[in-house]
């Protein structure tokens, strides 16, 4: 049985090389909505996702995700689009929601014929003043964690395909 939900998880892969052309409104609006959509606990809804276009911003974070790391270069890969990801400290399941609406925007993009990879660190970054002086300037108050980024666009390059499943992926009891 072919099933086109199916054969994008199995498809879906990390992209770290990107075309210098921004994604269409259709597009991004697209995987915004699948996030959106995520299961959350409790059905609240916690996170929030923040879409980060501009370049100046980008590079702002880029530099900060780098310096997390103790790098300069830039682990953003030059996508043109970011999605923070960022979740309600006070839930004690933020990490596990906002991971559901990354999957959601990851699974999305591949749908639609774009690149996604996700980006760790943004916990790291949000958690200092730096960061939380970014989402007071963004309008966003209250106290947040940050989740990851999804980075967004079309891809430069084909990904290589899904190695193969692991033997001992899948125990049955």
């Amino acid at each position: 049985m072919t099933n086109e939900t199916l054969e994008t998880l199995k498809n879906r892969r990390s992209c770290r090389a990107y075309l210098p052309k921004q994604i269409t409104e259709e597009e991004l609006d697209a995987v915004l909505e699948a996030g959106t959509y995520a299961p959350t606990a409790k059905g609240l809804q916690s996170p929030r996702i923040v879409v980060i276009q501009d370049e100046a911003t980008r590079a702002k974070l880029s530099a900060m995700n780098a310096a997390v790391m103790g790098s300069t270069g830039d682990p953003m890969y030059g996508a043109p689009t970011y999605l923070l990801v960022i979740a309600d400290a006070h839930r004690p399941t933020a990490q596990q929601d906002g991971s559901l609406v990354m999957g959601n925007l990851m699974n999305a993009a591949a749908s639609l014929g774009l690149g996604s990879c996700w980006i760790n660190r943004a916990r790291e970054m949000f958690d200092t003043q730096e960061g939380k002086d970014l989402l007071a300037a963004w309008g966003i108050q209250g106290d947040w964690e940050g989740v990851g980024f999804c980075i967004l666009g079309y891809p430069a390059a084909q990904p290589k395909p899904a190695a193969p499943r692991k033997a001992d992926y899948i125990v049955r009891v």
